[in-house]
């Protein structure tokens, strides 16, 4: 399968990098395009894909075409494309419907990544599609599970469904670099403090397979010990209320309020 990037930012280029090194179901060959950054070309030669002349060239190539740009592009890309196959969408905020009205004869399948697929454990949101044809679902979902969890919810949850796992790498590098930092000031050298930060959060995440978070809290801070006292003075910091205003913040900015 060929699979076509409109757009090589960021998630694309996380998605390709993951892609390039997933040993099944990755594509037989990735394209790339861009607005003229020359982004396209570097993440070709990195990850061994090809950089093409133009959208168009992009689209009469591709099994999937993997929209990557801003969503205020989505018009004025759209509008010069021949029907792609398969449009595999990653526009924050913007809506299933509004997705297929501009691509009313292709496959219309919207998608919200994380960055974690870049190393093959990403987290993928998949609106559930309408009226997409069974083998382009199938393919789409063994594309998808080589580089990440997919999970499919509707339309309509997508947007806090983003502000939860796609936002939230961010959040928790803020704290590991919080965390890192104080270990470095504490005498730590720097690349330990941080190789310890990131194996604690790797651990931690795979104990929230079988435990709750309140059942974490409680078997690591002994009564009166000092993971207490830590979750005393981040209580007292605001520290979860932080979290939910950094939620509360990207839900807004996605709503244009």
């Amino acid at each position: 399968m060929v699979v076509g990037f409109i757009g090589s930012g960021n998630m694309a280029a996380a998605m390709a990098r993951g892609w390039a090194s997933a040993k099944d179901d990755s594509p037989s060959e990735m394209l790339f395009t861009d607005s003229g950054s020359g982004r396209a070309t570097a993440l070709a030669k990195e990850v061994g894909g090809r950089a093409v002349e133009s959208n168009e060239e992009l689209v009469r190539e591709s099994d999937f075409v993997i929209l990557a740009v801003k969503p205020a592009a989505l018009e004025l890309v759209a509008e010069k494309l021949p029907a792609p196959r398969a449009v595999l969408s990653l526009l924050g905020a913007t809506p299933l419907e509004k997705l297929v009205g501009h691509f009313p004869d292709s496959a219309v399948i919207r998608l919200m990544p994380n960055l974690g697929v870049e190393v093959n454990r990403g987290v993928v949101c998949m609106a559930e599609p309408e009226g997409v044809d069974e083998e382009i679902l199938a393919d789409t979902r063994k594309l998808l599970g080589s580089i990440a969890r997919v999970h499919e919810l509707p339309d309509e949850s997508m947007d806090v469904a983003t502000a939860v796992m796609g936002c939230s790498p961010a959040y928790f590098a803020v704290v590991a670099e919080a965390l890192g930092s104080e270990g470095a000031h504490g005498g730590l050298e720097p690349d330990v403090a941080i190789k310890l930060v990131s194996e604690s959060l790797a651990g931690t995440a795979a104990l929230l397979g079988s435990r709750t978070p309140f059942e974490i809290q409680t078997a690591v801070a002994s009564p009166g010990g000092s993971t207490e006292a830590g979750l005393e003075a981040l209580a007292a910091a605001g520290g979860a209320d932080a979290f939910r205003a950094a939620f509360e913040a990207s839900i807004a900015r996605m709503r244009g309020n």
